[in-house]
């Protein structure tokens, strides 16, 4: 009697094994996805390890606050820039599980005024969640900002915003080619735009495809641009190039985004992929 209760007990072992497995087989798209961000996690400790040599370098020798300034910086405003295209993203889904999305897509409305609604929102929420974060660094690190040009970093976030939102555009594009895979995208996105835009090292510690990349993130040059006028005082003549780059940047994202989203919407209203799927 108990060796058969013994074997019933072994099979049900194994069997819930091999649930597990039929489960991570079933929404493989998530393990690439959090493999993919172990991979982000690992790497960007590799090259923040190798960029502290020249993060917080003062005359010859090492400057251990312009390194945390350099770093907390880079912290905030990548908490900022992923949550705005984020909520994008996250917006489509979650209209798409509310079941409301379709009555959304028939209202009188024009595209973009929804589109800039979504973004205008996850700007505003976005701001006022970094700036309690940015208080609480300030007490705890006792932060110095008292050489910072604010002037000029709030100049350079406002000229972030325009390639903020093309690129926030995009993303919410992905949950509408794919109600199942479209987020999981959303966080690679996310992940490599981590990687490759300098949030926790300078470029230069990249190999040469990745700084390539990052040449192509509007985040990098917001980031470039904040950190100078922050920890290096530059004025607003000082950021006028990052700030073209960051507009025009914008004035190309935006158009294109807009035209994507516009095709996606069409694509997955013809593939009856905005109903409700769970």
């Amino acid at each position: 009697m108990s060796v058969g209760i013994r074997h019933v007990e072994l099979n049900a072992l194994f069997g819930f094994a091999e649930r597990q497995l039929h489960v991570v087989k079933r929404y493989w798209v998530w393990e690439v996805v959090w493999l993919f961000y172990s991979l982000v996690s690992v790497l960007s400790i590799g090259f923040l390890a190798s960029g502290l040599g020249t993060l917080g370098v003062e005359g010859g020798s090492f400057d251990l606050h312009k390194a945390q300034l350099y770093l907390l910086i880079g912290a905030l405003l990548w908490g900022y820039l992923s949550l705005v295209f984020m909520e994008a993203a996250y917006a489509i889904s979650w209209e798409r599980w509310e079941g409301t999305i379709e009555y959304t897509f028939m209202a009188p409305i024009r595209r973009v005024t929804h589109l800039f609604g979504i973004c205008l929102f996850a700007i505003a929420y976005g701001l006022a969640r970094t700036l309690v974060v940015l208080l609480v660094a300030i007490v705890m690190f006792n932060l110095d900002f008292s050489h910072a040009n604010i002037l000029a970093a709030l100049a350079v976030l406002a000229a972030t915003t325009v390639p903020l939102i093309g690129l926030s555009i995009f993303t919410s594009v992905l949950p509408l080619l794919s109600p199942q895979k479209g987020e999981q995208m959303s966080v690679a996105v996310q992940g490599f735009l981590l990687l490759v835009s300098g949030v926790y090292y300078p470029l230069s510690v990249l190999p040469l495809p990745m700084q390539i990349a990052g040449a192509a993130s509007p985040l990098t040059y917001a980031l470039e641009g904040i950190r100078t006028s922050l920890l290096d005082g530059a004025g607003v003549q000082a950021e006028l190039p990052t700030i073209g780059i960051l507009l025009v940047m914008g004035a190309v994202m935006i158009p294109a985004s807009l035209w994507v989203f516009s095709w996606a919407e069409n694509r997955a209203k013809r593939l009856g992929l905005l109903k409700r799927s769970g």
